[in-house]
This record gives C-alpha cells, structure tokens and sequence, in this order.
C-alpha cells in the first residue's frame, strides 16, 4: 500500500501527486527508503484548506446521529485492516508489528467513542434575572481545524483530533509528521471507504517548518490541534497571524514516586513498562523515579533484571518484540548525550548503555533499555525530556522531599504514584502538580477521561468528553418574550 500513497494528498475527497519536491520516508530498523512523499506547496494548502471550508456547513448541520454512523463506519474499516495499517507503521516508525497493531485498534476505539459522544452534545436554559427573558446557550463547531501530528504514535495522535473534531461538526486538514506520514495517508483511505462526504477530512504532507506552519498562518483556519515539543508550541502560540483556538499537548519531563508501602514488583513492572515502551518515545514516559532510601537499592536491582528481560528487534521480523528501532538518529542521539552526561556528573550505570550487539541491529536506530541511578537535578536525564530509552533513579528521604523534585520541572503533563498506604496515596495526589496522576498503574491516559497538561506540557484537553468540547464554541441567545395578545 506503500507504493500507492507514496507522493500523495488527499484533498477534497480525492487523491494527487503533490507538485513539491519529494521527501524520502526510511525505515528506522534497517535505513532504507520506503517511499517518498511531497511537500505540499502553497496552492496545496490552500487547495485542502479550502475544500475542507466548503465542506464544512453541511458537515455541520447533519444530523449529530448521521456523524455518529459515519465514525462508526471508519472505526469499522478501520478495524478491518488493522494488519495492513500496522504494516505501514512499523515500517515508517520501528515499532513492533503487535504493538502497532494495537495503536490501529486504539485509533479504532477512538472513532467509536467518538461516535457516541456525538450524539450527546447538550445545550442549556439559563433562567433570567426577569421572568420576561430567558438565555439558551448552545454549542456549535468552530470550523476548520488544522492538526499538526507527531511520528511517536502516529495513527493514534491523529485519531484524537480527528474524530473529536469530526463528532462535533469540525472539518480537517491533518499535516502529519514527515517521519511518518503513510498512516495518515491510509486512515485517508479508510475515510474514503467509510464514505464520510468529500472535504471533511484531507491530509497534506510536508516539512512542519512549512507547512504546519501555513496552516497555523492561514486565516482560513480557525482551529490548531497540536502534539509535539513544547518549543514548537510556543512558537505556535506566537506566530498565529490571526486569532485561533489552539490544542497544545506539549513535552512532559514524568515523574514517578515508589514509597516504601508501595509493592516493590508491581512499581518495578510499572516503571520499565512505562519508561521504555515505544522505545521511550512517548509523552508520558517516565523518565525519572524518586524511591524512597529504604527500599532504593533493591528497586534499582529488580528494575535492573527487568530492563534486561526485554527483547529488542526488528519490528517486522520480531513482531512480538517489547521494543523496536527508534523513529529517527535524532532522538537516539539525544538519548546518548543525556546519558553521557548523567554519568559524566556521577550517575551510576545499572544496565543498557549501549546498542544491542548482532548484524541485525547494525544499520538502524537501536539501543538498550538504560537505567542510571544516583541521579541529581544537575544532570539532564532529570530536568529534560529525553524521549529515549532513559530512566533516571534517585532516593528520597521524606514524602515533601519528592514532591519538591518531582515537581521541579516546567512541566507538568502526567506523574506517577506507587503506594498502599492510603494516607501517603492523598497526600501526593493532592500535592503533585500534573494534569494527570496514576496510582498504582501506569495508564495516565485513557479514552474516556481527560488528557492534558499544566504548564509548559500545554492548553486544552484531549480524550473523553472534554476533548470533543474543545471544537466547539459557545453561543448564547438571550430571548425575550412578551405576553401573548390577547390572552
């Protein structure tokens, strides 16, 4: 399918060759080209932003059941050719095959949630201060949305703007990730076949320099949806040209805290899962874990055997692996020189520190699972984001002590808590300053609750309700009425 979508738009409800010059797409686990698309020009742009205006108003005024049936229809075929689009992603992205398989089936789950919330869109009565008047405020799409998407997850970081946007009465315009575009370009083909009307949705492709940056610019655009670095949001934020509605899932820098009542087992499956899972290439990733003195040490040697217990491969070849190649050399080269400095300024290695050794794993993006420990606030495994397969430790003294840390960050997208004492369980919840806290798990986002962050991990919500209501906005219309004649 590759083949097919390589240099294409979809726009309008109907397929082209871009007139931009071609950009290759490699597969991280082997370096080699899988296709190319086209970046898309400034007539493109306006050619997709355009059609998704003229599709809009009557995308809008169907009936909310009628745009239910429609998501249902593409959660449906979507579904269906979960083994195909899983195909694509791992080829573009390096995950392993299940593992892309089951982002398809979550991209699924979206559209029908989605498809149920549509219909569940209410207004209200607000009585007046006078029995003459009264106010009804209403819901109503914003419009065209433009949504800028990322190579981490890359059907299920679409999936989120697109089926909140489309349940509330929103048309799209998707520019994905350059890294990753060929399962954008495929839920495309889904939406072709789920028949949803020509314009609701198109997808561009190009760099995000330019051609996110067009749409963030175009005054035909009323709504930017957004995940990725939390520089680009700012930028975002200051370079609109015209006042829009923004959904800014930006960078997080997870914290994760194991108090001494905590079960040691079920922290340390918790922390290698959540830290190295997409090669530790996802928001909510922890990447640094405050354990309380006590039990430090014999966390840091059961995190040790279950780092080491996990299997690294070629995505495709090894489709049950736990981990794959990483997206790109960017994030791998980040990766190593957070390292580099960990252990520069003291950390201690516990495991991982290098590439996995084998001819298989010599041409592309792979590392081992690597855990430091003795880590301190000085060293960049603690205070950035690495969005690798990094995990810093330190011990805590006191619960208020690993608040302080944990919270010391400019983020504060989600934080994790492994503990039974109750007591301990309120006081960090109530105290730790993230739009998202798991206790005893490490599912910080689920579909049907909010997904946001605080500070700079960015504005708005995604998932459950809250996350279709940011596409819509609020319209009051106050009414007044008068006796009836002749009453």
């Amino acid at each position: 399918m590759i083949s097919e979508l390589s240099g294409k738009l979809f726009i309008g409800g109907g397929w082209k060759t871009g007139a931009g010059a071609g950009i290759a797409v490699l597969n991280p686990a082997t370096g080699e080209s899988i296709g190319e698309i086209a970046a898309s020009t400034a007539d493109e742009i306006n050619e997709a932003v355009a059609a998704a205006r003229a599709a809009f108003r009557g995308w809008a005024d169907l009936p909310a059941k009628a745009r239910s049936a429609a998501l249902h229809r593409l959660g449906d075929a979507i579904a269906a050719d979960a083994d195909g689009m899983a195909r694509i992603m791992t080829m573009e992205q390096g995950k392993p095959l299940n593992e892309a398989r089951g982002e398809i089936l979550k991209l699924a789950e979206a559209c029908h949630f989605y498809a149920e919330e549509a219909v569940r869109v209410h207004g209200e009565i607000v009585p007046g201060d006078t029995t003459d008047h009264h106010s009804l405020v209403i819901r109503e799409p914003i419009g065209v949305v433009g949504a800028i998407t990322p190579w981490n997850y890359p059907a299920e970081l679409v999936g989120w703007k697109l089926c909140a946007s489309l349940a509330a009465g929103c048309t799209i315009v998707i520019k994905p990730a350059d890294l990753t575009p060929f399962t954008a370009l495929a839920i495309a083909r889904k939406v072709e076949e789920a028949k949803i009307p020509a314009g609701v949705v198109n997808v561009i492709t190009g760099p995000g320099s330019v051609v996110g940056q067009a749409l963030v610019e175009h005054p035909g655009v009323d709504k930017i949806a957004f995940t990725g670095s939390s520089s680009v949001g700012l930028r975002i934020q200051q370079s609109a040209t015209t006042v829009k509605r923004m959904s800014l899932e930006l960078g997080g820098n997870c914290p994760m805290i194991v108090t001494e009542s905590a079960d040691l087992d079920a922290a340390v499956k918790g922390a290698v899962r959540r830290s190295f899972r997409n090669m530790g290439q996802i928001c909510i990733a922890i990447n640094r874990v405050y354990v309380a003195r006590p039990i430090y040490e014999a966390f840091l040697a059961k995190v040790k055997v279950a780092a080491e217990a996990l299997t690294i491969g070629n995505g495709l070849d090894k489709p049950d692996a736990d981990l794959g190649a990483m997206a790109s050399a960017d994030p791998l080269a980040k990766t190593k020189e957070h390292l580099a400095d960990a252990l520069a300024k003291g950390a201690r290695l516990v495991t991982g520190g290098a590439a996995p050794e084998g001819e298989q794993f010599a041409r592309g993006h792979f590392f081992r699972p690597t855990v430091v420990a003795d880590c301190t606030h000085a060293m960049k495994v603690m205070s950035e984001e690495t969005f690798g397969p990094l995990l810093g430790v330190a011990p805590y003294d006191g619960l208020d002590e690993a608040i302080a840390r944990a919270n010391d960050t400019p983020y504060g997208l989600a934080s994790y808590v492994y503990a039974k004492d109750m007591d301990e369980v309120r006081y960090l919840t109530t105290r730790l300053d993230y739009g998202n806290v798991a206790v005893n798990n490490v599912d910080a986002g689920v579909m049907n609750a909010p997904y946001g962050g605080r500070k700079q991990s960015g504005v708005g919500y995604e998932h459950g309700r809250e996350g279709m209501l940011e596409y819509f906005n609020f319209k009051h219309i106050r009414i007044r009425h008068d006796e009836p004649k002749g009453r």
